[in-house]
């Protein structure tokens, strides 16, 4: 086993290895992914009291952009006002319990019913009613408009939290933005918007990115591509990483003569020549970084606070409860994995991918979201084989055999979450 040596670089991510935590080693029960009654309780005792990602900034980038998104049985409307804060809103009319906007995005100087008229502005106050004499009883405009949920933002998204008197984002946070900021994610663009209906738990999913044991076993192309033996696993108060370097295959491959097809093929996108490095493959990784910064410049791209492992290797965030963050010098895949309103064998996974600009691009206009079931295309080699596995596992969990997660030390971030959720579920 090749040992990684780190070290901390100032304007980089911090590196530092956490220290371990003694979580034990006790079955986590199958019940937390198959039972209605659990899911009730992760509704009440955790969903509607921790920080959520609802849309990226730039899907609302003018007065009046909306976006609708959904938690559990609630629809939320977030909108961009007059005074260029993003605001979230209970997706609901309170005349009749119409939901205010059907659709996915929009725009609008003012948020109207399409029931009976009623119209708020874009702070969420009730403003016109149409016959109000015939309400005999008045119309409170206080009382009357748009509940507002608590909204802040971070990263380039817009985040919501249901509960009025939970902590401030920042502090529910923690370490991200210190780790994360020097990526800029607000300065990304969009360029993947996509929901995919899953047939199993939500945690199913978050399991699934959040352990790389399975990766020589689906994803035998990426072990010529990243060392999944050397990685480094982190676990915080609620989040989690691992740190994985690329542009080095895995020790189990063996000792390489060429450099590998699916290495080549990000050299050769970077404009370096894989048939220099015959017989010193082991070298690439190093001669990788250096050269994307050596050619940043040129290329319009600034990574002045990014580390030089940053420039080749995978920084694989969790942020509890439901966002897992695939993290390149060059892009962000984010996957938002929330639970179906009624039934645990089903959930929404949504997927997006955000790419760094250069000096001289000027932003695109975010992507349409789109809305698919799973297999009706293919979602790239690697999420497909990823994907494949998981209605099979919601199945399994239901068998009477099955008692529950047997997690090994290399698993822990599974644990690590179940642990923190079950902080919240346990109040």
């Amino acid at each position: 086993m090749v040992a990684i040596t780190r070290i901390e670089k100032l304007g980089g991510t911090p590196v530092a290895k956490a220290p371990e935590p003694d979580m034990g080693h006790a079955i986590i029960p199958k019940d937390r992914y198959i039972s209605p009654e659990f899911m009730r309780l992760e509704w009440e005792r955790m969903w509607t009291r921790v920080w959520l990602v609802g849309c990226r900034e730039e899907e609302i980038p003018e007065t009046g952009d909306y976006v609708t998104t959904s938690i559990g049985t609630e629809s939320l409307l977030i909108v961009r006002g007059e005074d260029g804060k993003a605001r979230t809103f209970y997706n609901v009319c309170n005349h009749r319990g119409n939901q205010v906007k059907f659709d996915q995005c929009g725009n609008s100087r003012t948020l109207q019913c399409a029931y009976h008229f009623w119209e708020y502005d874009l702070t969420g106050r009730l403003v016109a009613v149409p016959d109000e004499q015939d309400f005999t009883q008045g119309c409170p405009k206080d009382q009357l408009s748009l509940k507002a949920v608590k909204t802040d933002t971070w990263g380039g998204f817009v985040w919501f939290n249901l509960n009025p008197d939970s902590e401030p984002l920042g502090d529910y946070l923690g370490i991200i933005p210190e780790h994360l900021d020097p990526y800029e994610f607000g300065k990304m663009a969009m360029v993947m918007n996509l929901t995919v209906d899953w047939d199993c738990n939500w945690k199913a999913s978050v399991d699934a990115f959040n352990e790389y044991y399975h990766t020589a076993c689906i994803h035998p192309e990426l072990s010529y591509l990243h060392d999944d033996v050397d990685v480094q696993i982190d676990l915080y108060d609620r989040h989690s990483r691992y740190l994985i370097p690329f542009q080095r295959p895995a020790p189990r491959v063996g000792e390489l003569q060429e450099v590998p097809d699916i290495m080549a093929a990000d050299m050769l996108a970077l404009g370096m020549e894989p048939a220099a490095f015959r017989g010193r493959v082991d070298a690439v990784r190093r001669a990788f970084q250096v050269h994307k910064r050596e050619t940043a410049e040129e290329l319009g791209y600034d990574y002045n606070r990014l580390g030089d492992d940053q420039l080749s290797d995978d920084y694989h965030y969790f942020v509890f409860p439901n966002i897992t963050m695939n993290i390149f010098a060059d892009r962000l895949m984010m996957f938002r994995q929330r639970p179906h309103e009624t039934d645990p064998n089903r959930m929404y996974f949504d997927l997006s991918i955000m790419r760094r600009l250069t000096k001289a691009e000027t932003r695109p206009r975010a992507p349409d979201h789109e809305h698919i079931r799973h297999g009706d295309r293919s979602l790239g080699l690697v999420l497909d084989q990823d994907s494949v596995n998981l209605p099979h596992i919601q199945k399994g969990m239901h068998s009477s055999a099955y008692q529950g997660l047997w997690i090994s030390h290399i698993e822990r971030r599974i644990r690590h979450m179940h642990e923190t959720l079950m902080k919240y579920i346990a109040i």
